[in-house]
């Protein structure tokens, strides 16, 4: 790429702009009724304890993706789907600059690491842990507040 922000067509050999756009992600706080919120620990970097999620494909909706990266890893079906907020700060995530749909939503199954989770747990959310990753501190942190005052 050069660096005027043009790539040449492998095939033509024309000039074609190179537009960089965040990438668009999804994390689900998932509930397990009476227990907690399902959280993974990554077994790729950035290490830490996190939400699970992860990018949306092209052609997949924010809420399909949320349903698949639960489902892909914890396991879970997850029923009452909603969204709770959107976080873009461009440091949040120190692969690049993300975008992230926060949706909420019940577990329904058994909770099992899959995929890219090394380990999964269910904690109060009293009782998290200090190693999040990301920007996910602050989620639950609002999430929490969000519950507390009903809004």
């Amino acid at each position: 790429m050069s660096e005027t922000g043009k790539i040449r067509c492998p095939k033509c050999g024309a000039d074609v702009k190179v537009y960089r756009n965040p990438m668009l992600t999804v994390d689900i706080i998932i509930e397990m009724p009476g227990r907690g919120i399902v959280l993974i620990e990554r077994k790729n970097p950035p290490f830490g304890w996190a939400l699970p999620g992860g990018f949306v494909d092209y052609g997949e909706s924010v809420e399909s993706a949320a349903s698949r990266e639960a489902r892909e890893e914890t396991g879970l079906e997850v029923e009452r789907l909603a969204q709770f907020h959107a976080y873009s700060d461009p440091q949040r995530d120190p692969r690049g600059h993300t975008v992230s749909v926060v949706f909420t939503a019940l577990g329904r199954g058994v909770p099992q690491a899959a995929d890219d989770a090394k380990n999964l747990c269910v904690f109060p959310l009293d009782e998290l842990p200090e190693n999040l990753a990301f920007d996910h501190a602050r989620i639950l942190s609002d999430y929490s507040s969000h519950r507390k005052n009903g809004i």
